[in-house]
């Protein structure tokens, strides 16, 4: 089963750092867990209705986390 999250974080300044997710990650404000896709979408959307998300100072990230993969 995949599971989501849903991710609300700050977004940084573009000058002078390395915008690299894995070595320097945004800051994070808000994590939420979600069971399926649509739940995950729904929760996005309303994340992006905030203010410091539509003016662009923060972001909305949908990880999907625990994926199966099929064994052949």
């Amino acid at each position: 089963m995949t599971r989501f999250l849903v991710v609300l974080t700050d977004v940084r300044p573009v000058e002078g750092i390395e915008r690299n997710e894995r070595t320097a990650p945004e800051r994070r404000r808000q994590v939420v867990g979600a069971s399926s896709r649509e739940a995950a979408d729904r929760i996005a959307g309303a994340f992006m209705a905030l203010g410091m998300v539509r003016a662009g100072r923060q972001r909305v990230k949908v990880i999907a986390v625990g994926r199966r993969h099929a064994r052949d």
